[in-house]
């Protein structure tokens, strides 16, 4: 009676209730819970409407009441909305809840961001996990056993790629908090610069337009890199630098101001984003196959130039946040006055040939396809970081137009690049997928050893990733390969001890499809009957 609900007209209905054995705990637990639900609705209503000091104040005081009760399982959801309200949670009640790490598990991400901002360390720890989640989905992407001209790692739009988990979780616990937003980037600059690790800058671009997507104005107005992110993220949806945004882009480099240069440091970690440099690189070979057509040359063209510079600062990320002199790098005139005319040379011959190919001759002269380059043609892909990307780019092109003469020309030079930037898992990605264009070709000895023995097999002790990236094209083309080839490559790829798990597992999975395919042996020929008599061949009469 003393603890029981005190309203007269209930006390004649409970004796109904005991009719039903219905115990008074069930009952009692009924209208508490119904009573909770209408209290945090009430919660909600306050935190609504009103004026902001009134309404706070309400629920502060109601805090006060109700905290003491926080772990009491059926009161904490109270006290968990009523703080998921408040916009300043007392500081003493902040500290309570962090140092208890149930009662941290059980607040709403709204309650961590106040106890986050003050606490670098702790939401490094929450972030952390994300971030290698992250680096490792993009890998595994790269390294697929999928290979695909046409589905590849930069096939996505950049809307689809920011709407992943990762991307989605932290833009839910940065929220409007301009602070954690900078947290996050400043964890975002230091693993780069830990790891070089270039998926660190396409989640930095990522991020920001996922908060573009969502209106969070709070933090894109105060990103000074927010509008030449905008824009560059159209150019990546068209792969393509129109001269419109161009200009735009421009616009937006030549703005930064005396004593704002670190915003540079930033753009170039935008602009290093893989999917930047392949839309950059991708716009630059179309705009030197314009200036052959055009017949100009690169030193004219005021666009390539843009494209260039920017490509430059993407390149040259890494060196500028390291070194923290933000300055745009000096693009090497030589890059335009002769790396870039030899490269639309090579075009040429490719152009010269074909015609010359279909030409009737009278005299029957062999026309043969140039197979060597130029010194410094290969000099420049060992020195010149952006003559190497465009280079790189330049093989990928020629290898998605299935022209077998040129990638046999160029694929010598690519043995050494600078930085190894040939050997990296995007290049190889690529290339291995537009490979499988060409794989009638794979049928062929000679062709084979240039691909294998001439390129892939001379490098595989460099790095374990190459080892991966051959299997994943053998276990694509195996069916395609000459068979004497197969079984020498077979051999030198097989597996070293210090041969991660992946490789192990890659091997294991070709040795599989090859024993399938071996013919099984033939069964022994039954011997003929007795009865059998065998038929003598019998001259054909001859004709009178």
């Amino acid at each position: 009676m003393e603890n029981g609900v005190l309203l007269p007209s209930l006390q004649s209905a409970l004796p109904f209730l005991d009719l039903h054995s219905i115990p008074r705990l069930e009952f009692h637990q009924t209208v508490f819970d119904e009573l909770r639900e209408k209290l945090l609705e009430r919660v909600s209503t306050i935190a609504s409407e009103g004026k902001d000091g009134n309404r706070y104040s309400k629920l502060e005081e109601l805090l006060e009441k109700c905290f003491p009760l926080v772990k009491m399982p059926s009161i904490q959801p109270v006290v968990m909305c009523v703080m998921k309200h408040l916009p300043k949670v007392p500081e003493k009640k902040l500290k309570l809840v962090m140092a208890d790490k149930d009662l941290y598990k059980a607040c709403a991400v709204e309650v961590k961001r106040q106890i986050w901002q003050d606490n670098q360390a702790l939401f490094g720890d929450e972030v952390s996990p994300l971030l290698k989640q992250y680096i490792l989905e993009k890998e595994n992407i790269l390294l697929s056993s999928d290979l695909s001209v046409l589905h590849n790692f930069f096939s996505l739009s950049p809307k689809t790629r920011r709407q992943g988990e990762v991307v989605h979780k932290l833009t839910q616990m940065i929220g409007k908090n301009v602070k954690l937003y900078d947290m996050v980037l400043q964890f975002l600059r230091t693993l780069f610069l830990r790891t070089r690790n270039v998926h660190y800058c396409t989640l930095r671009a990522e991020l920001l337009m996922s908060l573009h997507d969502l209106d969070v104005s709070e933090i894109c107005s105060v990103d000074p890199c927010h509008k030449f992110t905008w824009c560059l993220d159209a150019c990546i949806r068209e792969k393509y630098v129109d001269a419109k945004r161009a200009r735009e882009l421009q616009g937006f480099l030549d703005g930064v101001k005396k004593g704002q240069e670190q915003v540079l440091g930033d753009l170039s970690m935008i602009l290093c984003d893989p999917f930047a440099i392949n839309t950059l690189a991708l716009s630059t070979m179309r705009s030197l196959q314009e200036l052959i057509t055009q017949e100009s040359l690169p030193r004219d063209n005021h666009e390539l130039h843009l494209l260039l510079r920017m490509l430059s600062l993407g390149l040259g990320a890494w060196d500028m946040i390291d070194s923290q002199v933000f300055k745009e790098p000096k693009l090497d005139a030589e890059l335009i006055t002769k790396f870039l005319p030899l490269l639309m040379s090579l075009v040429v011959d490719d152009y010269t040939f074909n015609v010359e190919h279909k030409l009737p001759t009278e005299e029957k002269v062999p026309v043969t396809y140039p197979n060597t380059l130029p010194d410094v043609f290969t000099k420049f892909l060992l020195e010149n970081r952006i003559a190497c990307e465009i280079g790189l780019y330049y093989l990928l092109h020629i290898t998605k137009q299935r022209n077998k003469n040129s990638l046999l020309r160029l694929l010598p030079a690519i043995k050494e690049t600078y930085n190894d930037t040939g050997f990296t898992d995007i290049f190889l990605h690529l290339f291995t997928s537009n490979l499988t264009l060409l794989s009638e070709e794979f049928g062929s000895e000679e062709f084979c050893g240039h691909i294998f023995e001439g390129f892939f097999l001379v490098s595989l002790t460099k790095k374990e990733n190459i080892h991966r990236h051959v299997l994943r094209l053998l276990l694509h083309l195996h069916h395609k390969v000459a068979p004497t080839k197969l079984e020498s490559l077979q051999k030198a790829l097989e597996p070293t001890k210090t041969s991660g798990e992946p490789v192990k597992e890659l091997y294991n999975q070709l040795s599989e499809k090859l024993q399938q395919k071996k013919p099984s042996p033939p069964a022994a020929e039954p011997e003929p009957a007795a009865m059998d008599l065998p038929l003598h061949s019998v001259p054909t009469p001859p004709v009178v």
